[in-house]
């Protein structure tokens, strides 16, 4: 493909030195003349490992073209990328002015010609940017059926952008409806086998993945710190809690749904937290675990009270499935706050037994919800014809049985992605985040 990137910045330089390398002709833009002419020549505009021969390379070849003209880029090229910077503005936030100069020049270039075009957004923006920019700038030509719109995040890293690039950890496609794109190459063209989401899905995944890199980063620190006043190796301290790869290194727990919940995760937050207080050590992340929990367990009783139904049954109650732990369930919490404000309640879960339960789990039971026993149902049927609400937090019951007793006019939580609960004739309001 002719391939025109605006912005020979860091993510612009990298993007146009490997797509050369891929046999694609790659016409730069940018409105500094100096980068311009070092693009010309072959020379890097930025210090990274294996840029400089890559642009050489295409340059000396001739893939490698550069302008400050973006209409004489435009009309040489099939696709452009947008690559420049979306700097901070003094409040914190994101200044796109840069993006909607190029689109803009963009737009007016394509509309001149006359011709289609394909376009790609790789500048970080927030979610709804990419809409917005094309409703304000494209939305003549996409009526026209003269432009495809994609959003591509990049996830480069300064040192090992290159490599990146070419085996890149995470690969994304963001589409209008989140459909497949039109053109087949272009979910090959950034490398990878991408996830197709809509823009606003594929803007998230850019922000969910440096919130959660910089949130690692705290977490560490704040244990380094309360570690070394300890008199303790922090860094020790983490490889070793890096090691386990079942849960602390993996995909669990990394899936909206309750907040955390049972005997041990409280308790544990709750007792570093003073600890830490304790010591004089400030650990932010740490303070603000429990308080973000809690807002969590608001919303959560929201979510179900803005159905405006006052029938309310519940599919599962213990904090974990296959389990009849109650203690510190977020559901019990949840049914608790319900029944105090005068809902009608309807519980079903085949691993609790009142009469089996004892310790600590009867104690938190007798204590804040004496009346359970008279709010549990035998079958999930029961709970069905005497709810209009239903919670679902486990997998406590067939598809069959359920099919057979839901009704149009249900209206269904679903807490932790039981994704085949769309399927039945109710109104299934999907996961609950």
């Amino acid at each position: 493909m002719n391939i025109s990137v605006f912005g020979l910045g860091y993510v612009g330089a990298v993007t146009a030195g490997c797509l050369s390398q891929q046999g694609h002709r790659i016409i730069g833009v940018d409105l500094h003349a100096a980068k311009v002419a070092a693009f010309n020549d072959g020379i890097s505009p930025i210090v990274e490992p294996g840029l400089g021969d890559l642009l050489k390379a295409g340059s000396a070849c001739g893939q490698i073209t550069a302008t400050m003209d973006p209409a004489e880029a435009v009309a040489g090229s099939d696709a452009s990328i947008i690559c420049v910077g979306t700097p901070s503005l003094p409040s914190g936030s994101l200044d796109l002015g840069y993006v909607r100069k190029v689109s803009a020049q963009i737009a007016e270039a394509l509309e001149k010609q006359g011709k289609e075009h394909v376009l790609i957004f790789r500048s970080t923006m927030l979610p709804g940017s990419t809409r917005q920019i094309v409703a304000d700038v494209f939305s003549g030509l996409l009526a026209a059926g003269k432009i495809q719109i994609y959003y591509c995040p990049e996830f480069l890293r300064e040192g090992t952008a290159v490599a990146d690039f070419k085996d890149p950890s995470l690969s994304v496609v963001g589409t209008a409806d989140g459909g497949a794109p039109q053109h087949a190459e272009i979910a090959s063209l950034l490398g990878g086998t991408p996830s197709i989401l809509r823009w606003e899905g594929a803007e998230m995944i850019k922000y969910s993945c440096n919130y959660l890199h910089a949130l690692k980063v705290g977490f560490a620190n704040e244990i380094g710190r309360l570690s070394k006043h300890l008199g303790e190796d922090g860094m020790r301290v983490m490889n070793v809690v890096c090691q386990d790869t079942r849960l602390n290194i993996s995909r669990y727990y990394m899936r909206p749904g309750t907040p955390f919940g049972g005997s041990c995760l409280p308790k544990d937050v709750s007792a570093l937290r003073a600890f830490a207080r304790q010591q004089g050590i400030t650990l932010p992340l740490l303070e603000g675990t429990l308080p973000t929990n809690e807002h969590h367990q608001q919303l959560f009783v929201q979510l179900i009270e803005g159905k405006e139904k006052r029938r309310i049954g519940f599919l599962g109650l213990a904090f974990k499935a296959d389990t009849d732990d109650l203690r510190g369930s977020p559901l019990v919490a949840a049914a608790e706050t319900l029944y105090g404000r005068g809902n009608a309640l309807s519980i079903y879960d085949p691993q609790i037994n009142l009469s089996r339960l004892i310790g600590s789990n009867e104690e938190q039971i007798q204590k804040r919800m004496p009346h359970l026993a008279q709010l549990m149902k035998k079958t999930p049927e029961e709970v069905l014809q005497e709810s209009d609400v239903i919670v679902v937090s486990q997998k406590c019951t067939s598809l069959e049985v359920l099919k057979a007793a839901a009704r149009p006019d249900h209206i269904v939580i679903d807490v932790n992605g039981w994704t085949d609960l769309a399927s039945l004739p109710w109104q299934y309001e999907g996961i609950c985040w």
